[in-house]
């Protein structure tokens, strides 16, 4: 089992509107860069994966997901209504990817990007290093570990 962490604007898609029917999975698509798209089509049903609040006035980590559905071709890329279409991608050569997700839990408390950097341990994940700025991308055990340890700590 792989862990992952994937960015969102809470206002689109957070922790939020996960928790709100735990039952149903939610499609993670609109993932326009190759390299997310990469980490993507790497991600496997049971992964587990930190919902990280970017864009907004709090910032940080703020639950954990479920991989539900391993990588398939987006759908948004065939639609011309969405702001995701691709009119290069064919149904025989999709060029996105999309994953479902399912809630796990939110996390006690936000850890935000600041708390993040300053952690010993954290230096080489991608989130904190200056110009990183995948959505998608893998977090090792120890990462996961670490960040999860931070959740009791005021």
């Amino acid at each position: 089992m792989a862990r992952w962490l994937v960015k969102t604007e809470p206002d689109e898609c957070g922790i939020d509107d996960f928790a709100r029917d735990p039952k149903n999975p939610i499609t993670w698509d609109g993932v326009r860069n190759y390299q997310a798209r990469n980490f993507l089509t790497e991600m496997a049903e049971g992964d587990d994966v930190f919902i990280y609040h970017s864009s907004c006035k709090h910032i940080g980590v703020a639950g954990v997901v479920k991989v539900a559905r391993a990588a398939y071709p987006d759908p948004a890329q065939f639609d011309p209504e969405s702001p995701y279409y691709d009119g290069k991608s064919t149904r025989e050569k999709p060029r996105w990817k999309a994953v479902d997700m399912l809630f796990q839990r939110k996390l006690e408390r936000l850890i935000t990007l600041d708390e993040l950097k300053g952690i010993a341990g954290l230096d080489d994940l991608p989130l904190v290093r200056r110009g990183s700025r995948l959505s998608v991308m893998p977090v090792s055990d120890e990462h996961w570990q670490i960040i999860l340890q931070q959740e009791k700590r005021n």
